[in-house]
């Protein structure tokens, strides 16, 4: 017998204000059971399920783990609309060839990475 992700779990000050930023990201709706003050909120991308749960200790060092995020539209487009969300920029690592990726951050400092579409790999092999 194995094991399969259930859920990713985040620390966050602010659940449900995490979890709306989020729900843009995957552009998908609220769960019906989540409000502002509840200690959890949720996401259910269709493949994975993001938890984040309350916890006012701060944020010490950098992620241990991390989302990899392959967008359906090219990559410097996805960066751009998840700039507009509310993400950063803290590493761009984007080659002049078009390969690489980019570590942004979401609005409670997690880190995250933007890839190259499928598409955009495809075009490159």
């Amino acid at each position: 017998m194995t094991s399969m992700v259930r859920t990713v779990t985040f620390d966050a000050a602010d659940p449900y204000g995490l979890a709306g930023f989020w729900l843009q990201v995957f552009g998908v709706e609220r769960p019906d059971d989540d409000f502002p003050d509840d200690p959890y909120a949720a996401v259910d991308t269709g493949t994975v399920k993001l938890l984040f749960e309350r916890n006012n200790d701060p944020k010490r060092a950098k992620n241990r783990v991390h989302l990899d995020l392959e967008p359906d539209i090219p990559r410097d487009q996805e960066v751009e609309r998840l700039v507009a969300l509310g993400a950063t920029i803290e590493h761009d690592r984007r080659e002049p060839d078009g390969t690489g990726f980019v570590v942004m951050l979401d609005p409670a400092g997690n880190e995250f990475c933007v890839l190259r579409s499928a598409a955009e790999r495809a075009a490159t092999s």
